[in-house]
């Protein structure tokens, strides 16, 4: 198949990466076509040839090829970023069936169509005049097929996985900050951001569709990447978004109680998480602190440890009143170094190991590691907001139980002042974790002040009345003041209000997030921006 495919010329895509904002995702600015016959046996899907129907297209009209000398040029799953020369990929899902959108995917310039027979069945499908690639999980074919559309990228790349409930986006920030200390470019694949050599683009999910993270790996070998550090969610394991990628490295950091309103059970929500050690990484790194981890643990497989027996542990940590934090980082079949972490809490030395791991597992240099560990920003973790008050303020993305537990301890560790938590959950989302957030808040809190995070669809009222059952719960004497405020921009100032000289203010829950969505409409909201806006209010009135 290789060889027939290098008889076919280069055709010039459109560049989908101008500017830091896309409305699509980015597509390489060339491709080599693929035959349909060489797709086809790539999925192992039946076709069904439509032979000589007409259909419309742009301002004229023009005749379905035959089956045989179609050729692929890319491929997407929503047909408003149909490019001409695509494989539509018409999936079922919860609310539609893709293949409803066949028609406006053909009239958009798509060669072929990848669905089920329910989505074959379907009159805009029979009707659209293109063959039709029939697979009983399309889903499951469609990462090896956009895969071999792009040309196998990862292949070319080495591409870092790291899975995990907590600390993917800051391990994978601290990997990325390593390979940039050692002089690699980089991409950079995540919750926060993706970014390519350098140029950022905004993240939609964790890990994107399988067509456009294939998309993406072949813009970033177009602009000289390497290596792509990368988050990878357990929705993108069980639903095949990273099929057909090959990663260098998988990584573990934890597992607690996240996405149950996707997964069955913690025991369903782990397996998810195992399938990037399941052949598809040449080498596993995985943090051993907890009984998930060492599950995963095989003879060949790096550890990495902050209480046991490891391939890389740490020790003497020393925390600043900065929350900076200095430890011996051990690393296997050498002496111990001394490495700084810019990143308050226990939980982010941990992460930190983690790193160093892949960074070693891709034969970045010790001293680079290092560097990389001393020099790392990663947006809306534990980040602090710094504007000459007397108090300490901090923006973190917590949003689950133990998470918010991890970063109020770590504040609590370092303060002899009070603590003041803002936390919200998110609506339509996992239910059974609200009171269990609200019960962790409380317990760590001198003052807690629960707010809306992202309703949604749900009323906000019962998602807070949720938490604050679980926050009332804890016995008067083991939590401080709780209080009900919705408005969330009101919470933070509330919040801020309260500080005295001493102590620390945590916003919790959105992170480096920039909107609030409330009934399907999301709202410009920076946790970020409203707490120095609450808190150059305070130093204003101080000084007034």
């Amino acid at each position: 198949m290789v060889a027939l495919r290098a008889r076919v010329a280069f055709r010039d895509v459109p560049a989908k990466l101008e500017g830091k904002a896309v409305t699509a995702p980015p597509r390489p600015t060339r491709t080599q076509p693929v035959p349909l016959a060489a797709l086809l046996a790539r999925a192992d899907a039946r076709l069904t040839a439509v032979e000589g129907a007409g259909t419309g297209h742009d301002t004229g009209s023009r005749t379905a090829a035959r089956s045989s000398d179609v050729v692929v040029t890319g491929a997407t799953l929503r047909a408003q970023h149909v490019l001409p020369g695509d494989l539509f990929a018409a999936l079922p899902g919860a609310r539609a069936h893709g293949a409803d959108f066949a028609a406006q995917a053909v009239a958009a310039g798509a060669v072929a169509v990848l669905t089920d027979q329910a989505g074959a069945e379907r009159p805009a499908v029979r009707d659209a005049g293109v063959p039709v690639l029939v697979h009983p999980d399309p889903r499951a074919a469609l990462g090896p097929v956009a895969a071999w559309v792009y040309g196998e990228p990862s292949l070319a790349l080495r591409v870092l996985g790291v899975t995990g409930t907590s600390g993917k986006t800051t391990t994978s920030h601290v990997v990325d900050a390593g390979l940039v200390a050692a002089g690699i470019t980089t991409g950079l694949i995540g919750t926060v951001e993706t970014r390519i050599a350098g140029a950022r683009l905004a993240s939609a999910f964790t890990t994107p569709e399988a067509p456009d993270l294939q998309a993406l790996f072949a813009v970033m070998l177009e602009r000289g990447v390497t290596h792509v550090p990368m988050e990878v969610s357990s929705h993108a394991l069980s639903l095949g978004r990273v099929s057909g990628t090959r990663f260098a490295v998988g990584a573990f950091t934890n597992l607690s109680q996240d996405h149950l309103d996707f997964h069955r059970d913690m025991e369903d929500y782990f397996q998810a998480k195992a399938l990037l050690f399941d052949g598809r990484s040449a080498a596993e790194v995985v943090c051993v602190d907890q009984e998930w981890g060492r599950r995963l643990v095989r003879p060949e497989t790096v550890t990495v440890s902050t209480t046991g027996d490891a391939s890389w542990t740490a020790s003497e940590v020393e925390v600043s009143r900065t929350g900076e934090q200095s430890f011996l980082l051990h690393p296997p079949h050498s002496g111990p170094v001394r490495a700084t972490l810019p990143i308050p809490g226990p939980f982010n030395i941990a992460n930190a190991l983690l790193a160093a791991g892949v960074l070693h597992a891709v034969d970045v240099p010790l001293e680079a590691i290092v560097r990389g560990l001393a020099e790392v920003r990663v947006p809306g973790r534990m980040e602090r907001v710094a504007l000459g008050q007397d108090f300490t303020a901090v923006v973190d993305y917590s949003h689950k139980p133990e998470a918010v537990a991890l970063a109020l301890d770590a504040v609590r560790a370092r303060t002899e002042g009070r603590v003041i938590a803002v936390l919200g959950c998110g609506g339509d989302r996992d239910t059974a974790k609200r009171p269990l957030m609200g019960e962790a808040a409380a317990r760590r809190s001198d003052l807690l002040v629960v707010t809306d995070d992202n309703p949604r669809s749900e009323d906000p009222a019962r998602i807070r009345a949720a938490m604050l059952a679980g926050a009332v719960a804890v016995p008067d004497g083991q939590r401080g003041e709780v209080v009900d405020i919705g408005d969330r921009r009101l919470a933070i100032a509330t919040a801020v209000a309260n500080a005295r000289p001493g102590d620390v203010v945590v916003i919790a829950g959105k992170g480096h997030e920039t909107g609030q969505e409330v009934a399907g409409v999301v709202h410009p909201f920076s946790d970020r921006d409203e707490l120095a806006a609450a808190i150059r209010e305070r130093l204003g009135a101080t000084n007034r």
